[in-house]
């Protein structure tokens, strides 16, 4: 869909509703270009699906979630709570109607297509983590060596092989090899017998989600940015003046640009800048385990959609997706649910020590393809949708979004992300 074009000179005044990865990333790169920003938060830094996830920057395996492997789940399977892949029976239209679309964007010609759209971004992911870490953010990334996806058979492995080939054939560069269980446990000890086939994945790395977004936030207010925690914003005006944000405790307030990167509560207030592509909440869990030996590196169990990843003396393990109300209580199911799927492959953690229980809301859109850009506002910019790839993603959505912002130019990366399409 087409824009207006921006008439106006470049922005001054900036502000960024969201204190996630996405929000706080964009900051930090309307920084770079000279914009003076405000953050919103109606909670606080990192408070949604920036803080409880695997925290895995891995642009090799950011694809689009619709696939054909989700046709292969049967509703009986689907209405489980102990399946990966969960929606609670109730009735809700829309919930109904997004999930239709979700499916038939769940082709594999389709999925092509989304995955050559994801390819440009994707190859700006790391690079973006590194200008970030040259321009002071106070926060390592990992290398991940290993990064190991597990697997009980070598049948199992065939449907992550195949992946892997078609990602390659878009045009991403991955690189990995094959491993046997004795091999796998060699390089991971953690592992369990029950493992008989893993891939070794090259080039990824990780983070502490939430150390690094409060890390980010500490560099925004370094650079003389403000952040504004516990700031609701009500709505959004596109007027004369600039575009006004009210909050609840604040009142309005007028600012050149606004860029949206709300999460899962994009479309609140999106929809009042022309944006009707939805996004639902796609939750997903994650708790915490001490280890005497902790994994170098991640550990992937694709067949039970569960994430290992190594903070510090602990092994974050997270999983799951669940099509239910972004405000909704934690389900001790699903909990339930990750544990009985990894027991088997990592017998010797103790699983039934958890801490840190946490449940959040990744923003997930039907065709798999995140919305950042321009709204029918020239003034008002979308951040969000990015499915599980939000913490990946992040710092190049900033990266590029920022530039857009303050030229008003679309750099081609994010042509396939139109909020309007």
């Amino acid at each position: 869909m087409s824009h207006p074009s921006p008439s106006s000179p470049a922005p001054r005044r900036v502000a960024v509703v969201g204190a996630g990865m996405v929000g706080l990333a964009t900051a930090w790169f309307l920084q770079e270009r000279g914009a003076d920003v405000t953050v919103l938060d109606r909670q606080g830094v990192a408070a949604g699906a920036s803080w409880g996830n695997a925290g895995w920057l891995t642009p090799g395996l950011a694809t689009p979630l619709p696939e054909p492997a989700v046709l292969r789940y049967g509703v009986r399977a689907v209405l489980s709570p102990s399946s990966p892949v969960y929606v609670p029976l109730r009735p809700d239209p829309r919930l109904l109607s997004f999930l239709t679309r979700f499916a038939r964007n769940s082709t594999a010609a389709r999925w092509k297509r989304a995955m050559s759209a994801m390819v440009p971004i994707n190859g700006h992911a790391l690079d973006a983590f590194d200008a970030l870490a040259a321009g002071g953010v106070d926060s390592r990334t990992h290398e991940a060596t290993p990064f190991l996806a597990a697997y009980r058979t070598s049948t199992e492995r065939r449907t992550l092989l195949e992946e892997l080939e078609h990602i390659r054939a878009a045009g991403q560069s991955i690189e990995f090899d094959t491993l046997t269980g004795d091999e796998a446990r060699t390089t991971e000890p953690l592992l369990g017998p029950a493992v008989g086939a893993a891939i070794r994945l090259h080039g990824q790395r990780y983070i502490d989600p939430g150390d690094y977004v409060h890390a980010l936030a500490e560099a925004v207010r370094a650079r003389g940015g403000h952040i504004v925690t516990g700031a609701t914003v009500t709505d959004l005006r596109d007027e004369r003046e600039g575009v006004v944000l009210h909050t609840a405790e604040h009142g309005g307030r007028s600012f050149d640009a606004v860029v949206l990167a709300t999460g899962t509560w994009l479309n609140h207030l999106a929809r009042r800048a022309g944006v009707r592509a939805a996004v639902r909440a796609g939750r997903g869990y994650s708790f915490s385990v001490k280890s005497d030996h902790v994994p170098s590196g991640p550990v992937y169990f694709p067949a039970q959609r569960v994430a290992c990843t190594p903070l510090g003396d602990r092994l974050r393990v997270a999983g799951m997706m669940e099509f239910r109300a972004p405000g909704a209580a934690l389900d001790p199911r699903r909990i339930a649910a990750i544990v009985e799927a990894v027991r088997p492959l990592l017998p010797g953690l103790d699983l039934d020590s958890r801490a840190d229980e946490w449940v959040g809301s990744r923003p997930v859109t039907a065709d798999g393809l995140p919305l950042i850009g321009r709204t029918r506002s020239p003034r008002v910019f979308a951040a969000g949708g990015h499915g599980m790839w939000g913490v990946t993603l992040g710092p190049a959505t900033g990266r590029l979004l920022a530039e857009s912002v303050m030229t008003g130019r679309t750099p081609p990366e994010l042509a396939p992300f139109d909020p309007l399409r």
